[in-house]
């Protein structure tokens, strides 16, 4: 695809991106054949390959599996980037936008951290606008953070939404809105990762209006393709022939690629949608448990698989469900959450376990 530089999304990307073509691998030559000689592979499979094909290269972005993914999130195939889980997009966005030393990335923790990481790992400036924390759970300062990436000069503004680990959701027309005030000026980049358990739309149906906006989508929450690392950018089309340009000739295995396109069928995604519906009952059934679990003083409400909760003393109450052989995630180093846990949404026997658990630290009391 030919890339204008004169678009204004264009302008956004670092002046000396705009034209690099990337390496040029063998699978991105576009030509065809029935004897390969062009990659320096074997011509033998392994032994332990079982018809996977595996002593050859595979496609970098392999068409069927973009389509069915344009089809799922309701975009164009040329709008879609398929790459390592929504982490690689993450590193490439800002590898791709951000001048070392100049262009800022906002972002609103406490909120998923390999934002913050690709940024540094940049030595890009990193600009923080914390989330509020309300009587009807945290909140996303829409406003603070344009005026703060405005005011920074910055190239990317991260916003997770459903946030990890918060739990909010924020309304497709606030990010928008947001989108549109920042055009010219910065990138919105939505991280939809636990879109599917929301209640708020998806907002990658504006992408072709707003060229400034992106989303990311992952195949490791709902569809429970965590070990494939599947992931993908939802994006104009002009950004994603420049992020393929930036990304490894070959991110994406064979056999992952295989597995996630037989975990995207109709029944698989039926089947999606039953677990999806089962979380969400558990998510439920759990916030109302945990609320009344001894030692909790708080559990806020969540449209993630997941829920945060306050605790009196969270390193005891970690330390109570670790004994029980449950692992949960430790918030307490992350900012505003010094007392808090993560729980993620488990089988209903699981989540059973962590009221256990902390029911039996009450009566040890």
């Amino acid at each position: 695809m030919n890339v204008s530089n004169e678009s204004p999304l264009m302008e956004l990307v670092r002046p000396d991106i705009r034209g690099f073509a990337g390496y040029s691998s063998a699978r991105r030559a576009g030509v065809t054949g029935s004897i390969w000689l062009n990659a320096n592979e074997s011509a033998w499979r392994n032994p332990a390959d079982a018809g996977l094909g595996a002593n050859r290269y595979p496609d970098p972005q392999p068409a069927a599996l973009r389509q069915r993914l344009a089809t799922l999130y309701g975009v164009r195939p040329e709008e879609v980037l398929v790459g390592r889980g929504s982490d690689e997009a993450i590193d490439l966005l800002v590898r791709a936008l951000c001048r070392p030393g100049q262009d800022a990335v906002v972002v609103a923790p406490p909120v998923f951290g390999m934002y913050a990481v690709s940024a540094r790992l940049q030595g890009a400036p990193l600009v923080e606008v914390p989330l509020r924390d309300g009587a009807g759970g945290f909140e996303c300062d829409l406003d603070a953070m344009a005026s703060a990436a405005v005011n920074s000069g910055a190239k990317l503004v991260f916003v997770c939404s459903p946030a990890n680990p918060t739990g909010q959701a924020v309304p497709p027309a606030e990010l928008l809105a947001l989108a549109r005030r920042l055009a010219g000026r910065a990138l919105v980049v939505v991280d939809e990762a636990y879109g599917e358990y929301s209640d708020q739309p998806s907002i990658a149906g504006e992408i072709a209006n707003q060229p400034n906006l992106a989303v990311l989508r992952t195949l490791s929450k709902a569809h429970a393709l965590a070990a494939a690392r599947i992931g993908c950018l939802l994006a104009d089309p002009a950004l994603v022939a420049v992020l393929r340009n930036c990304q490894a000739p070959y991110p994406l295995p064979s056999p992952c690629v295989q597995l996630a396109l037989a975990g995207l069928s109709e029944p698989a995604l039926a089947a999606t949608r039953e677990r999806v519906q089962a979380v969400r009952a558990e998510r439920e059934r759990l916030r109302v448990a945990l609320a009344e679990a001894p030692g909790v003083r708080r559990v806020y409400p969540s449209q993630g698989n997941y829920l945060l909760a306050r605790f009196d003393d969270a390193g005891a109450a970690f330390a109570r469900l670790l004994e029980a052989g449950v692992v949960v995630r430790d918030m307490r180093a992350s900012p505003q959450l010094g007392d808090a846990l993560r729980i993620s949404i488990g089988r209903p026997e699981e989540n059973d376990a962590v009221l256990a658990a902390l029911q039996a630290g009450r009566a040890a009391a």
